[in-house]
């Protein structure tokens, strides 16, 4: 058993060779945002709106509290479990858009906080990987599905 004397906070981040009005519109709007990370969403993130995210290859699903949308510069969101995500889009003169995610508020033991945190920054990362390929190349690298191809169910 893992004694924690402080909960982790993770962050992942990325440049992303477009402007920030593109950026961040591939995560408010889900007919960008299922093109790489889930499958189906019941609506476009606005403040004080829950929607719904599923992953249907893996007939998973998660029900999320959008707690607050910043035009350009930050999205934050509650996860079923409590976690909280937080996207902070800085741009960044003729080069882009620096994409930072911080998740934090893990819960449970220290074996399963330290799970939850290395599983968050490896999933966040794929994410942004798979933004940065989409926006910059237009090319979908089904990095999330690909991720535990021997997973995948339909329901």
């Amino acid at each position: 058993m893992i004694t924690l004397n402080e909960i982790p906070v993770v962050k992942a981040e990325m440049l992303i060779r477009k402007p920030v009005e593109e950026v961040f519109e591939a995560f408010v709007d889900p007919a960008v945002t299922t093109k790489f990370w889930f499958t189906k969403s019941s609506g476009r993130l606005e403040a004080g709106k829950r929607v719904r995210w599923d992953w249907e290859m893996y007939g998973v699903g998660d029900d999320i509290n959008v707690e607050a949308v910043e035009p350009n510069e930050r999205i934050q969101i509650k996860l079923s479990d409590g976690t909280s995500v937080e996207w902070i889009f800085s741009p960044r003169e003729n080069t882009g858009t620096m994409v930072t995610i911080v998740i934090s508020g893990f819960s449970g033991s220290g074996d399963d906080i330290v799970n939850q945190a290395i599983d968050s920054m490896g999933g966040y990362t794929m994410v942004l990987c798979g933004l940065k390929a989409l926006l910059e190349h237009n090319i979908s690298l089904n990095l999330v599905a690909d991720k535990a191809p021997d997973a995948n169910v339909k329901y």
